[in-house]
């Protein structure tokens, strides 16, 4: 399980839910150069957890969460893969 990294000043870095079993956190990177979140042209994740809370890593940080796009309200777990990419889904 990865745990959120922190600055300075303690602000915690995000971290997503890994997309093979929909209940790890994991670290969401990003290029150190250009400051952008690396991302995936994700289309599947895992269906095995259909939890509508967020996931915590062992510092009780909690893991990216969005509004589902089916209805505007149900809280979706954000997924990462295993290289940390965010999985995106681009139209």
């Amino acid at each position: 399980m990865a745990e959120a990294k922190r600055d300075d000043n303690y602000i915690p870095t995000m971290i997503g839910t890994l997309q093979t079993d929909g209940v790890t956190p994991a670290l969401v990177k990003a290029d150190p150069t250009t400051h952008i979140v690396v991302s995936a042209d994700g289309t599947t994740g895992s269906e095995a957890d259909t939890r509508t809370t967020a996931p915590r890593d062992n510092n009780y940080i909690t893991t990216l969460i969005a509004a589902s796009s089916t209805d505007g309200t149900t809280p979706i777990p954000i997924y990462v893969d295993a290289s940390g990419y965010l999985l995106i889904k681009s139209t």
